[in-house]
């Protein structure tokens, strides 16, 4: 099928220079009873066709199948022998629980972040409005561009607090309130974007996020570290926000970890363990990491007979590596 010469519509008639081709999508979609149907004759072991059944109409099936390449030998266009159907479901709930668990962790991460911010702005000058000072940031275009997305953020909100400065003190909203506000990203960027320095803003968020050396000093991290951990954990949270699988998915974006932590060699693509490893940087305090570390343990024995902890990028110390 194909349109040329002119398209009307509400709002006007839209002129065409080319012919447009509509093209439909060749490939079926399958009805739930042919889902399973499918997936039997690509060989997987389904124990009960009506149970599948039922859990395919809660947890869509291009979503499930995501969980299953794993176990699927495309040469073969067969599902490899002994694959059971209870196994991938089992699979989908371990990625389930370990979302919860680490959305739970980022997001006191991202409060204790906001916290420790609006500390150090206020430690480097007690100016309410500290946060609009384009002295203390680096690029001026990032600043005005990090800007206008608070700008945005902010006049989109509806909190209290911020009525009550739009209402009470002419529109100005002082940077504990601006922080708070602030979406993960533009927090992320902020800081990333502050200038670097003996007493610096940046050297006062920095002490917050001290580590042992070789030598066995304690040190800030560059700013360049530092960015790229929040970094990481804005882009693990937002994957979480949006219930996206994680286990057996690569992430693009991964952090620059300390020399005691780094993988060797490089793993083959960069899973979570990476992101994980910048969570406990930013830990906001030891006992929640070590309860957070508990609970990731817990979950990945209770699932251990179906997960592969190299589908995570976990090396086999892992446990070592998250201990502090």
């Amino acid at each position: 099928m194909s349109i040329s010469d002119s398209y009307a519509q509400p709002g006007g008639t839209f002129y065409f220079t080319e012919e447009l081709e509509l093209r439909s999508y060749e490939k079926r979609i399958l009805t739930i009873p042919e889902q399973v149907s499918e997936l039997k004759s690509a060989k997987m072991i389904i124990e009960s066709d009506d149970a599948a059944a039922k859990f395919l109409s809660r947890v869509e099936y291009y979503r499930f199948r995501g969980y299953s390449f794993q176990f699927y030998d495309n040469s073969k266009k067969e599902y490899k022998e002994n694959t059971k159907f209870s196994d991938i479901v089992a699979i989908c709930d371990f990625d389930a629980e370990l979302s919860h668990l680490l959305f739970a962790m980022l997001s006191s991460i991202e409060v204790s972040l906001r916290s420790r911010l609006v500390d150090a702005l206020l430690t480097y000058k007690e100016d309410t409005l500290i946060l609009y000072d384009p002295a203390i940031f680096d690029d001026k275009k990032n600043y005005w561009s990090n800007n206008g997305s608070l700008s945005q953020e902010i006049a989109r909100s509806s909190d209290v607090f911020i009525k009550h400065n739009f209402d009470k003190h002419d529109g100005n909203v002082p940077v504990w309130a601006a922080v708070e506000i602030m979406s993960f990203g533009t927090l992320s960027k902020t800081i990333k974007n502050l200038k670097t320095g003996t007493d610096s803003v940046y050297s006062k968020l920095a002490e917050y996020y001290k580590y042992p050396t070789a030598a066995g000093n304690m040190a800030r991290p560059a700013k360049k570290l530092l960015a790229s951990w929040i970094q990481s954990c804005v882009i693990l949270r937002n994957i979480c926000a949006h219930n996206s699988r994680i286990y057996n998915r690569t992430l693009n974006t991964v952090p620059e970890l300390l020399a005691v932590d780094r993988l060797t060699p490089d793993p083959k693509y960069n899973g979570i363990y990476q992101t994980i490893l910048a969570m406990k940087y930013l830990r906001p305090s030891d006992d929640q990491w070590s309860a957070f570390a508990d609970r990731l343990t817990a979950l990945i024995s209770k699932y251990s007979a179906v997960i592969e902890m190299g589908r995570l990028n976990f090396p086999q110390d892992w446990h070592d590596h998250f201990t502090i």
